[in-house]
């Protein structure tokens, strides 16, 4: 009688596997892909809203990744065996990257809502922020256990992962919050800055609402002048 082997597909997208009927693996395979979202979404963010914080915010996990490089090259730990794939098909493991990149962009992103997010006290937005933060949590959680579900790392590379990105996130906050943020008045006002159109939204309450109301208030001063000059 013939043996049933096991088959690994590739996401559609990307190289990242799962073995074949596997629903679970499916869907963690599609978390594994959060990393690459996020960055899309940051550098989206950077070219569109070219706001100080977002720059810095994205420098972060730049260089957290540059960090996450050095450190499996110095560890050189090779990954997990797998019967599917080479040992040394996709580098070291040491720590792991998506894990590393996850808890920094987390923990920055918790630290930010809760001290650098203005707050106006009501229950409405603590609980919108709760909600936010429960589910930036539960991505990173899901993002890390994939790692480990789909054979890409051990354990202990995804708890190290986790460990250097929640130091790191901590840390680069407090440099962007308590060193940086003071300088972004004066930064905006560089050449390079008016050039790049580089702007500074750390003492707008919500800036949706206010480039909202800009823009609505724009549009109706426009449409008032072309009604003046068609008269």
């Amino acid at each position: 009688m013939e043996e049933s082997r096991e088959v690994w597909k590739s996401l559609s997208l990307t190289h990242v596997q799962y073995l074949e009927g596997d629903v679970i693996g499916f869907i963690l395979a599609w978390s594994s892909m959060l990393p690459i979202f996020i960055f899309v979404s940051i550098v989206t963010l950077v070219l569109f809203r070219r706001d100080l914080h977002t720059v810095c915010f994205g420098a972060g996990l730049l260089l957290n990744e540059v960090l996450n490089k050095i450190l499996k090259r110095v560890i050189a730990e090779p990954r997990p065996v797998a019967s599917h794939r080479p040992t040394n098909a996709l580098g070291y493991g040491m720590p792991s990257d998506h894990s590393q990149y996850m808890a920094f962009f987390s923990v920055y992103v918790t630290l930010f809502l809760c001290i650098r997010s203005h707050s106006t006290g009501a229950c409405l937005e603590r609980i919108w922020k709760l909600i936010l933060v429960t589910g930036v949590m539960l991505s990173a959680a899901a993002c890390c256990y994939s790692r480990y579900y789909l054979l890409y790392h051990t354990p202990a590379q995804i708890y190290w992962g986790i460990l250097v990105g929640v130091l790191t996130g901590i840390l680069w906050f407090c440099m962007v919050h308590l060193i940086l943020t003071p300088y972004f008045p004066q930064i905006t006002t560089w050449k390079v800055s008016e050039f790049l159109m580089i702007r500074d939204y750390t003492l707008i309450p919500n800036t949706l609402w206010f480039e909202y109301c800009h823009a609505r208030a724009e549009a109706r001063s426009r449409l008032r002048k072309q009604k003046s000059r068609a008269q």
